[in-house]
């Protein structure tokens, strides 16, 4: 898995990730790495885009919820607690504002609906709307 590294500057600067390879136990750490650091320099808002992912396991799935976890600690909303949140992802009221993903394969998409996942991260199928969200 190769992960490179693109940013967009939209209402708010974008990291996005582009992941080329598939996202699974022998690279998520790897993925995990890259994004703490990137997340350590700075970055606020991210993007995964998996267009060049045909599969992410549930490995890949843990990473990219530990993803949420950093962003959601370092950017705390002082009006929404974490029991307000949790709350809103079960009414489906609920989405990340600091990341999104887009352009899941077909496998991963269902993965990441039987998950529960797009219950609190938004996914898209266009670069440029996904962009245009945050």
């Amino acid at each position: 898995m190769e992960i490179k590294v693109s940013i967009e500057n939209g209402r708010v600067p974008i990291t996005i990730l582009h992941v080329d390879g598939d996202l699974d136990a022998s690279s998520y750490q790897d993925f995990q790495s890259t994004a703490k650091e990137l997340v350590d320099k700075g970055a606020r808002y991210i993007l995964v885009d998996l267009a060049h992912a045909p599969f992410v396991s549930s490995a890949g799935l843990r990473a990219l919820h530990m993803l949420f976890k950093e962003l959601r600690s370092r950017n705390p909303d002082p009006n929404l607690s974490d029991e307000q949140m949790k709350k809103g992802i079960s009414a489906g009221t609920y989405k990340s504002p600091h990341l999104k993903l887009v352009n899941l394969s077909p496998q991963t998409k269902a993965a990441f609906e039987t998950s529960g996942f797009d219950m609190y991260i938004d996914t898209f199928t266009d670069l440029k709307a996904a962009i245009a969200s945050f």
